[in-house]
């Protein structure tokens, strides 16, 4: 299901696509600052992350889209690597990262050359909405598992989000959020899918453990998946 941003058709484009929405919502500010029921649901996503890529001591972390480094920053102790396309991010990454053992690269994943079957656990949040082709990021991280390795991906429920805000807009609550009802960057979004749309891309390339709606399944925000690579065939 398509967005509404611009849709972006080279590297470049991608780039500047990322800076903007860097720069229009600082990340800091989302997870510190954005009103208190953004910041509980966000919080939730993040202790579902937390809980599928289990004790995280030596393993291989690598997060495609890294963002502002507020997902990674959660494993101490663990080896990261932060991959994302946006410097601005990247700058924002290095200061939250302060101190780890981590490394930053630059670009989109499918590009990179990264060594095959690298890392032990991938994960790649809020991300997939965001870019032109999520079939083959999503093959790239299936290739850069471990054969005993796990994604943890999640992407926004938006159709729930989008009816959400709408229904918002036209209330006190709207009112006085204004324009803060648009933190995080929605209109960015190039794809919106409902969660079972988005499981049948996993499942070409992964087979699917755990599915977790989020904050709850009354009203699911994100969905948050934990899955290993599927196997290829060699016929």
């Amino acid at each position: 299901m398509a967005g509404n941003a611009q849709w972006p058709t080279t590297p470049a484009d991608v780039e500047r696509l990322n800076d903007r929405l860097a720069r229009d919502h600082p990340i800091d500010d989302y997870y510190a600052r954005s009103p208190w029921l953004i910041r509980w649901v966000t919080q939730q996503r993040l202790d579902s992350i937390r809980r599928m890529v289990g004790k995280s001591a030596g393993l291989r972390i690598l997060e495609v889209g890294s963002g502002g480094g507020h997902v990674l920053r959660m494993f101490r102790d663990a080896r990261l690597t932060a991959v994302d396309v946006s410097d601005v991010f990247l700058e924002t990454a290095r200061k939250n990262l302060a101190g780890y053992d981590v490394e930053f690269i630059k670009g989109q994943i499918e590009t990179l050359g990264l060594p095959a079957h690298g890392f032990d656990r991938i994960i790649c949040t809020e991300v997939l909405e965001h870019t032109v082709n999520p079939p083959e990021i999503l093959r790239t991280i299936r290739q850069l598992l471990t054969a005993d390795g796990r994604a943890i991906i999640t992407v926004p429920i938006d159709p729930v989000i989008d009816s959400v805000k709408q229904v918002l807009r036209v209330t006190p609550v709207g009112w006085l959020l204004r324009k803060r009802i648009e933190w995080g960057g929605d209109h960015f979004h190039l794809h919106k899918w409902w969660p079972w749309q988005f499981q049948r891309l996993l499942e070409a390339e992964f087979e699917i453990e755990e599915r977790r709606l989020v904050p709850t399944v009354p009203v699911p925000i994100h969905v948050c998946f934990s899955c290993r690579p599927r196997a290829v065939s060699k016929s």
